[in-house]
C-alpha cells in the first residue's frame, strides 16, 4: 500500500467511519449552495474547538497540505497554516456546498471522510494556530514600487495595510501566501470560475492589467506576518512524527477516497517539481 493511501484509510478511521450520523449533522437543505453554506458556517461558530480532535481530523488535510500547512511554492495547494479562523470555516462550508468549486478538495471535505460541523469547528481552530513557512515562494520582484501602490490603492481597505485579512468579515489573510497560488486565485476570481468570491472584489480588479495582476500579487506574497505567526527554519510538526515526508518536498497528488461518485479532476500534466 502506498503511503499517501496509508494516510488516507488512517484519516478515515480516524474520524470514525461514520455515514448516516455524520449526514444528519449537515445544515437543512436550503435554496441555494450560498444558502447552506451560511448555514453551516453559523452552525459551526457556535461550537467549542477541540485541538485535540483538530489534529487528528487534520491527517485527512496533511496528504495535501503537508503536515506544517505549508502547501507548495508552486502554487498547487495554499498554505493554511496560521490562517484565520473563521476564514477556513467559510472556504470549508463554501467547498461542502458547491458554493465554490473545488474538484480536488471537494471529495476530501465532505461530512463521510472530514466529518460533520464540530470536526470542521476542531480543525479549523488547528490549522489556524499552526506556525506559517518563513519561506514562502514569492514572484520576480521586478515591479514591487508599483505592486506597492497598486495594493495600497485597491487591497488595504479589505485585507488590511499588511495582508492580515479581517477575521470578523472573513476576510482571508494573504501576507506570506504563495505567490503563484494568489496568481491562479486571482484568475480564478476575475474570471468568475470562484463562485464565492466578494463581488466587489470582482469589479474591482477587473481592470487590473497583467502587470498591475504580477506586480501586486508580487507585493502580497512579500508582506510579513507577525514573528510570533512565523515557524523557525527547519521546523517540523511535532504532532505526526511517523509522518514520512518525500524527499524532493513535493506535495503528492492524493488518491481518490472509496465510494465517492464524484472524483476529483486531476491535472493532466504534473506540477513542476
Amino acid at each position: 500500500m502506498s503511503r499517501s493511501a496509508f494516510a488516507i484509510g488512517l484519516s478515515i478511521a480516524l474520524s470514525g467511519l461514520v455515514s448516516t450520523a455524520l449526514y444528519a449533522q449537515e445544515p437543512a437543505s436550503a435554496g441555494t449552495p450560498a444558502e447552506t453554506a451560511r448555514l453551516e458556517y453559523e452552525q459551526v461558530m457556535t461550537l467549542t474547538p477541540d485541538l485535540e480532535n483538530g489534529r487528528r481530523v487534520y491527517l485527512t488535510c496533511a496528504v495535501c497540505h503537508r503536515p506544517e500547512g505549508w502547501g507548495a511554492p508552486d502554487g498547487t495547494y495554499p498554505q493554511i497554516a496560521g490562517q484565520l479562523r473563521t476564514v477556513i470555516i467559510k472556504q470549508l462550508a463554501d467547498i461542502r456546498a458547491r458554493n465554490r468549486d473545488n474538484p480536488l478538495m471537494y471529495p476530501f471535505s465532505v461530512p463521510r471522510i472530514l466529518g460533520g460541523p464540530q470536526n470542521v469547528a476542531d480543525v479549523a481552530a488547528y490549522v489556524a494556530q499552526l506556525p506559517m513557512t518563513p519561506e514562502n515562494g514569492v514572484g520576480p520582484g521586478m515591479d514591487l514600487p508599483l505592486g506597492k501602490e497598486v495594493y495600497v490603492e485597491h487591497c488595504t481597505k479589505c485585507h488590511g495595510e499588511n495582508g492580515e485579512g479581517n477575521e470578523d468579515e472573513h476576510i482571508p489573510a494573504i501576507a506570506g501566501q504563495h505567490y503563484l497560488y494568489l496568481m491562479r486565485q486571482f484568475d480564478a476570481i476575475r474570471m468568475g470560475r470562484r463562485k464565492n468570491s466578494d463581488p466587489k472584489m470582482v469589479k474591482q480588479i477587473d481592470s487590473f492589467t497583467p502587470l498591475q495582476q504580477a506586480a501586486v500579487l508580487d507585493y502580497t506574497s512579500r508582506l510579513r506576518p507577525p514573528e510570533s505567526k512565523l515557524a523557525e527554519t527547519g521546523w517540523v510538526n511535532p504532532d505526526f512524527p511517523a509522518y514520512v515526508r518525500d524527499p524532493m518536498g513535493v506535495p503528492p497528488m492524493p488518491p481518490m477516497p472509496a465510494g465517492l461518485m464524484e472524483p476529483p479532476a486531476y491535472p493532466s500534466v504534473p506540477p513542476a517539481r
